[in-house]
């Protein structure tokens, strides 16, 4: 019954969220194959004990091996387990039932499973409070995918909320308000009402976007799953910029094949019917880990055998995908992008293998893309001191701010305690970003910016103004990019670029570029 009802949820799935989200549901069918799992709890069940209690027994055992383990990349077999565990139960004691009716209600719990986020999203839910501990990355992509506002919080007492207290989030700044004024209602009505109006105009996005005087910019979509490729449609999008292809691994529990990828990717340049297509090559580590690839424990995983480095490392894994996206992209305008490269060595070594895969798949007389383009991301500091180096060898370029400015500051963007020196205007980020597009530019070589600063308004005639032609954002905010691009002067955007790289000091930076301290 189980196994059944999985089937039949991973089938619903794959009709809203693509194959690759219905994964999810495909690892916990593989967990009720696993013969060791299942023999050990029939085997109680055959000594005498309850059905229920030999599930829980044995998954607990499980559980408490993956939880107590060094080994990071064990903690995500958790929760497949424990979600499991809860369908098992249900269908034992006959009294599995829905947690409840979501329409028009912000839900706030401990923990939820990838399931329960699913139904949440089919009933409407308005938003999610999670409290207390981390989002799997199981859930951080699919809300993001099904775009439900999620907030963390660490005050458990939002758990003893009366049901049908009125509760409003701002997903956006991560704020929770119980019981919310009028005074705040009516400014989040204002701005909900804003943002319906421009829903209402998305057929007046227009397919290219100009300046006031008539500069072009392209603006590209940054995907997670093939059902962002829905919005990236219905707002003009020229393009996937960005192709975020660890996301099908992280939300599995092996490797995919090569067909898998293959067939993924295959639908991408279908939907997207002739435009550009920038596939981003695995990259996994730091926060985005798999769940079924175990190896050393990384003290500072963000700067370990991640990205580049782990695909050179598991070449097997590297040609796989490769191979997939040159069968997929045959007749399609695909573009292979490598992450975290710092090296002109591990940038031609990475090449090398596209060329390698390319001439064996032709000598196996399969249809291919022989010639892609191929580019990198500049996310390390390296790369801007050999710029012009990696512009005589690569095709194009991705900024990631997000990393780059990790990296190029020495701060770690997901610790709380130093976010306060995480700053996109720093003169050193905006130098560099500037020497990025020169060096390239000696080469005709484009860079786009596919990181948060790529959608936030308060960048953008700096952005311009230093040369950028290439925006790759999530596709919800091209209306607001286009509109803000036609009202941009580039006269005035290069004054302020040369203005603001002139500046020393964040003050003087945020002065120029108009970012009001403590609200960035």
């Amino acid at each position: 019954v189980t196994s059944e009802a999985l089937q039949e949820l991973q089938s619903q799935v794959e009709e809203k969220l693509s194959d690759a989200a219905s994964l999810i549901f495909a690892s916990h069918l593989l967990i009720l194959k696993d013969a060791k799992f299942v023999g050990a709890m029939r085997e109680l069940i055959e000594e005498g004990m309850n059905p229920p209690d030999a599930v829980l027994k044995i998954a607990k055992e499980y559980i408490d091996i993956f939880a107590v383990s060094s080994d990071s990349y064990l903690h995500e077999k958790v929760q497949d387990v424990e979600d499991l565990v809860v369908r098992l139960i249900g269908n034992l004691v006959l009294e599995y039932e829905d947690l409840g009716d979501y329409r028009r209600k912000v839900v706030i719990a401990s923990d939820l499973f990838p399931s329960d986020l699913l139904q949440m999203s089919s009933e409407e839910v308005r938003g999610i409070v999670l409290v207390g501990g981390g989002v799997t990355s199981h859930l951080s992509i699919l809300a993001r995918s099904l775009q439900i506002p999620m907030v963390i919080a660490n005050h458990k007492e939002l758990l003893n909320i009366p049901e049908k207290t009125k509760v409003l989030i701002d997903a956006e700044v991560g704020n929770v308000y119980v019981e919310p004024s009028e005074e705040v209602l009516q400014g989040f009505e204002q701005r909900n009402e804003a943002r319906a109006k421009a829903a209402d105009h998305t057929a007046e996005v227009k397919p290219e976007t100009f300046t006031a005087d008539g500069t072009q910019v392209h603006l590209m979509a940054n995907i997670n799953l093939l059902s962002d490729l829905k919005l990236a449609e219905q707002f003009n999008c020229e393009g996937v910029g960005l192709y975020r292809t660890e996301f099908p691994f992280i939300i599995r529990s092996d490797f995919p094949s090569e067909q898998e990828q293959f067939v993924t990717y295959r639908k991408l340049f279908e939907q997207m019917d002739g435009k550009p297509c920038v596939l981003r090559t695995l990259d996994i580590g730091g926060d985005k880990v798999l769940s079924y690839y175990h190896h050393a424990k990384e003290q500072n995983p963000s700067m370990g055998m991640r990205s580049i480095r782990f695909s050179l490392e598991n070449k097997k894994v590297f040609v796989k995908q490769l191979r997939a996206m040159l069968r997929a992209g045959a007749g399609a305008d695909l573009r292979i992008m490598f992450p975290m490269i710092s090296s002109i060595d591990e940038f031609r070594e990475a090449k090398q293998v596209v060329t390698d895969c390319a001439k064996a798949l032709e000598g196996e007389g399969v249809e291919c893309n022989a010639s892609p383009m191929i580019g990198m991301m500049v996310e390390i500091p390296a790369v801007v001191e050999l710029m012009e180096s990696f512009a005589r060898e690569a095709d194009f370029f991705s900024v990631g701010t997000n990393d780059f400015i990790q990296f190029m500051l020495g701060v770690d963007r997901t610790n709380e305690n130093v976010e306060r020196f995480y700053l996109p205007y720093h003169p050193a980020v905006l130098r560099g970003l500037e020497r990025i597009v020169t060096g390239a530019a000696k080469y005709g070589k484009d860079v786009a910016v596919c990181g948060d600063m790529a959608h936030q308004g308060q960048y953008l005639r700096f952005l311009l103004g230093i040369g950028i032609r290439t925006l790759s954002i999530d596709a919800i905010y091209t209306p607001r990019i286009q509109k803000r691009i036609s009202q941009v002067d580039m006269a005035d955007a290069k004054a302020i670029a040369k203005e603001a790289l002139a500046k020393p000091s964040v003050e003087e930076v945020a002065k120029v570029l108009g970012i009001r301290r403590g609200n960035d």
